[in-house]
């Protein structure tokens, strides 16, 4: 019986570490997003960390898929689990701390392709913790499948394939994209919420100053005020959460006048999504211009979307020539649409046809 389930554990783990770790190699960039939420100020203040997240992002993702794959050939059993064991009580901490302290929404334990609650993260790590300590308890259980050379063969295999998926994504696109934006969706459809859909429910929480500390009062709670309490702000609390379309953050702005009708009502239009101008692809921006004539002599609108400040937009204008228009949107959705920066979307009527990363520019159908 110990045996059954000890092997029962192994499989379990080892699947569950290498379906994880998949979904994530497949879009790291993405990932490395959720690491820049950890590091950032209001959570671990560890600013430092940042520039590093993909890298940091990349390891942890091949790690958890090489492992899965060595615990399931019982390659180097002793380590394999006390790796194991370090990386998810790492991951159970993480989550406990975004579910007790409600900070990072999604762990991104799987990706866009299932998300899950701070709480069902935490549960879910809860069990993993569970079936590495029995494996912990039973490593003599844990036999090697095949021969040294075989082991030695499959385990290193593993670690090149990781990294060449890793490579590979990173400088094209992700090998499946399960993000809101992929071809096929219309953004004006996802975008709409349905008559019958389930409203939040929000509570109004107002801080006071008492006594030089920021407190949070309900509204039933103002009656109870202290004396002297000196009004800081209002926000809104949300008790329940009501029904969020798969897009809702998607709004275009030129210099104040809201673009986004416009735009997802052409029938041909490229967009380039730079979320971030400063850090974009010097040479793909340099051949913008060309490319936004030959897109204009077949009929199409052109714009760049951006999450750069008014400032930046200028500076890159000036910079890369740019007589085209230049759209704010939110640098968050614009992340999610496509994680290359630059990036070249095209359109019909608000329908995602295309979507190439500037490394593959020579593959866009106009």
């Amino acid at each position: 019986m110990k045996n059954f389930i000890t092997q029962f554990s192994r499989i379990f783990v080892g699947i569950l570490f290498i379906i994880s770790g998949l979904i994530k190699l497949n879009d790291p960039i993405g990932f490395s997003y959720k690491l820049d939420e950890y590091f950032s100020e209001p959570i671990f203040n560890m600013p430092f960390f940042v520039p590093y997240s993909l890298a940091i992002a990349l390891f942890l993702v091949i790690l958890e898929v090489v492992l899965g794959v060595m615990l399931l050939i019982g390659y180097k059993s002793k380590f394999t689990i006390w790796s194991l064991l370090l990386l998810v009580t790492l991951f159970t901490f993480l989550t406990f701390y975004s579910a007790y302290f409600d900070v990072v929404k999604d762990c991104g334990c799987f990706g866009d392709a299932l998300h899950l609650t701070p709480w069902q993260s935490f549960s879910k790590d809860i069990i993993l913790l569970f079936f590495i300590l029995i494996l912990f308890f039973n490593k003599k259980l844990i036999k090697p499948l095949f021969t040294d050379k075989i082991q030695n063969i499959l385990a290193l295999t593993s670690i090149v394939l990781c990294f060449f998926m890793g490579y590979w994504v990173i400088n094209h696109l992700p090998l499946k994209d399960f993000r809101p934006y992929k071809v096929g969706t219309n953004i004006r459809k996802d975008m709409t919420i349905p008559d019958n859909a389930p409203k939040s429910v929000v509570e109004m929480v107002f801080i006071y100053k008492v006594n030089g500390v920021d407190k949070e009062f309900t509204e039933k709670d103002l009656m109870l005020l202290p004396e002297g309490a000196e009004f800081v702000d209002r926000k809104d609390k949300i008790i329940v959460q009501g029904y969020l379309p798969p897009i809702h953050d998607f709004k275009l702005d030129l210099e104040g006048e809201d673009k986004t009708d416009f735009v997802l009502g052409q029938e041909k239009a490229l967009l380039i999504v730079a979320y971030d101008l400063e850090k974009a692809n010097p040479e793909a921006m340099q051949n913008l211009n060309k490319l936004e004539k030959e897109a204009k002599a077949k009929g199409y609108y052109t714009a760049i979307l951006t999450g750069s400040s008014s400032e930046l937009i200028e500076a890159a204008k000036k910079k890369y020539s740019i007589a085209f228009d230049v759209l704010f949107c939110d640098a968050t959705a614009l992340k999610t649409i496509e994680r290359a920066n630059p990036s070249f979307v095209i359109l019909n009527y608000g329908t995602i046809k295309q979507k190439v990363h500037y490394n593959d520019l020579i593959d866009l159908n106009l």
